[in-house]
């Protein structure tokens, strides 16, 4: 027997998986009418302009989006972390402190000058 064998029976399911998935997809989530308010693209809040010279996005909204991934950033480092807590001991516990205590500063700089003010 190919030792590669089943390789290729996982690669044939996983391809016969998402060709059913995106096939089924497209039957069942197709939009049967509607308004045209409801087929316009969603833009973030904004109304779409159609013919007419775009605005570009305010930098509050990648504000939001990189603070998301900072704060993503910070779970990513928490669960190793959490994982090897009882080898690490105080030292461990220290340093996650002082990370924590920094990202908390920056959280609360960021909360002040209002960038996660919504208007």
């Amino acid at each position: 027997m190919n030792p590669y064998l089943p390789i290729l029976f996982m690669l044939i399911i996983a391809t016969a998986f998402a060709v059913g998935a995106l096939s089924l997809a497209m039957f069942i989530g197709r939009p049967k009418g509607g308004n045209e308010r409801k087929l316009a693209p969603y833009e973030c809040g904004i109304e779409p302009v159609v013919g007419e010279v775009r605005e570009r996005f305010p930098v509050k909204f990648y504000l939001v989006a990189m603070l998301f991934i900072l704060f993503d950033i910070e779970v990513i480092f928490l669960y190793p972390w959490a994982v090897v807590f009882r080898q690490l001991q105080v030292f461990g516990l220290i340093e996650m402190g002082i990370f924590l205590a920094i990202l908390l500063l920056g959280y609360m700089y960021v909360w002040r000058v209002g960038a996660l003010e919504w208007q």
